[in-house]
This record gives C-alpha cells, sequence and structure tokens, in this order.
C-alpha cells in the first residue's frame, strides 16, 4: 500500500469509527477489531500491519479533533509521520 492509498484508508476507517460513535481514546482491541478486520480485507495485510494503521487512525482523529494548531504540524509532535 502506497502513501495516498494509507492516507485514503485511514480516512475511511476515521469516518467509520465516527459513524460508530467510536471515542479517538478507544483502546480496546475487541471493539478496534472491527477496523482491523476491516483493514486486512482491503489490503493484502497481515494483523500486526492492519492494527499499526487502526491505531494510526485514532491518532489522526485525535489530532484532527485537536483545537489548536495544524494537523501535520501538531503531528510532527508526537512523531507521527502523516502523508
Amino acid at each position: 500500500m502506497n502513501d495516498d492509498q494509507q492516507n485514503l484508508e485511514i480516512e475511511k476507517i476515521a469516518n467509520l469509527m465516527v459513524h460508530d460513535d467510536l471515542s479517538h481514546d478507544e483502546q480496546d482491541v475487541a471493539k478496534l477489531e472491527k477496523y482491523k478486520d476491516q483493514i486486512k480485507e482491503d489490503f493484502d495485510v497481515d494483523d500486526e500491519q492492519a492494527m499499526k494503521l487502526v491505531y494510526e487512525t485514532l491518532l489522526y482523529r485525535k489530532l484532527k479533533n485537536s483545537d489548536s494548531g495544524d494537523v501535520l504540524e501538531k503531528g510532527s509532535e508526537f512523531g507521527a509521520g502523516f502523508s
């Protein structure tokens, strides 16, 4: 999966999470399983890669909902590498 595909998938999963009213701070792996499975269905990745993308999506949502600063600028504070 290239950067553009990854970014589109993060947006897609973020929208699913919002629709499901899932907190951007959710850590319950059982609740995150649905999104991991969706990523695995969309792309040929293993469980570890899929969960990494789930957690990147949660971070993206958290940064997007922060009340100050640009998402990309704030992301660098956390070491996030959004393309």
